[in-house]
């Protein structure tokens, strides 16, 4: 037996999904919502040939970690059958929500190809199911092998905490894995998801981690015909500008695009290939994190200060007097960080556009 080389890409140092799931994945997840022409209209295209020349890429890099959506399903299905043994490598994910997309476990598996999912999320609480309800049906799909693992996005932290704690109680698989809106200039996140995932040991997927296109240098090149990667619908709020000129200002010196910044500082290291290997200083972070206000609203401003996570700097706080905190326990680099692809004529440019869950995905133990 020998001892592998040193891997030539940082994609292929994988890390462990999360406490509670115990998949080896690599560091970037490949969103694939952009694969195909489904959502033309409102977001992104691309052909079967340059998908197929990403995924490639991707896997020859040390990727294994892909999140299906709709029609890319089934070209992800194909590109898998077409090598022996592929789909044990790959770590697959989906997602079901409400009455927009149901689950639908024998189409969804055969458009894969596969036999089961590694990670199924639900895609957003409908504010009418009970935990109880949720995890028994999510858990009646792990106990039959089509899915491993479960994961949840863009839900109260309140309802995680019920879901989980039910599961737990009653020997059931709980939610590895907390998808949800990050960005520099998107902090929300910080109040009481992030706390809750760090209490439950559940990982943080994010999106939206370069606000849709709208981080850009000053004095940006308009963009080029066809090129819809920066104009896509988004939700843009006037606070993009500042945070851009303080992502500049870290950027240029290291000889960098700001959207590497934005990307690293959400989960404090860079996250396309070659960002992997740079860490933001506490200083950088510091001057992104001043660049617009962040209330964190009650009862963190009345209790604990700017850091929901414990009583440092408000007068409440202090009556029982000063009191060192430990700091908390840092990720490994990043767990996943997710780009939804817009990939031009170019692909040697590629990760050149990306929103977080749609995106490269950030995630963190």
């Amino acid at each position: 037996m020998t001892t592998p080389s040193a891997p030539h890409s940082t994609l292929r140092r994988h890390r462990l999904l999360a406490p509670s799931a115990a998949v080896l994945n690599s560091p970037i997840c490949l969103g694939s919502m952009a694969f195909g022409d489904a959502w033309k209209s409102g977001l992104l295209e691309c052909s079967k040939a340059t998908t197929f020349q990403i995924l490639d890429h991707f896997y020859e890099m040390g990727g294994n970690f892909i999140d299906t959506f709709a029609q890319s399903e089934t070209w992800i299905g194909e590109w898998m059958k077409d090598s022996p043994n592929r789909r044990d490598e790959m770590v697959i994910s989906s997602k079901y929500a409400e009455d927009w997309k149901t689950y639908s476990g024998p189409e969804l598996i055969q458009k894969l190809q596969t036999t089961y999912i590694d990670l199924l999320y639900v895609h957003f609480w409908d504010y009418i199911s009970t935990a109880e309800e949720m995890m028994i049906s999510l858990n009646v799909l792990v106990n039959q092998g089509k899915v491993l693992y479960l994961g949840i996005c863009n839900t109260p932290a309140w309802v995680v905490v019920k879901c989980n704690e039910f599961a737990r109680r009653h020997g059931m698989r709980p939610f590895s894995v907390y998808q949800g809106w990050r960005s520099a200039a998107d902090r929300d996140l910080e109040r009481d998801i992030l706390p809750i995932c760090k209490a439950e040991g559940i990982a943080v997927a994010r999106w939206g981690l370069l606000r849709g296109g709208y981080f850009k240098p000053h004095h940006h090149q308009p963009p080029r015909v066809g090129d819809h990667g920066r104009t896509t619908q988004s939700l843009t709020v006037g606070r993009e500008a500042r945070v851009s000129l303080s992502l500049e200002k870290i950027a240029k010196p290291r000889d960098l695009p700001l959207t590497s910044i934005a990307l690293a500082y959400v989960s404090q290291l860079q996250s396309n290939i070659e960002a992997l290997k740079i860490a933001l200083s506490k200083e950088e972070i510091a001057t992104i994190d001043q660049a617009d206000e962040f209330d964190v609203g009650f009862r963190h401003n009345l209790m604990s200060g700017l850091k929901p996570h414990g009583r440092e700097d408000k007068l409440l706080a202090k009556i029982r007097g000063p009191f060192d905190f430990l700091e908390a326990a840092k990720p490994i680099l990043t767990v996943s960080y997710f780009l939804r692809l817009f990939v031009g004529e170019n692909l040697g440019r590629w990760p050149r556009w990306g929103i977080g869950g749609w995106q490269w995905k950030n995630c963190h133990r």
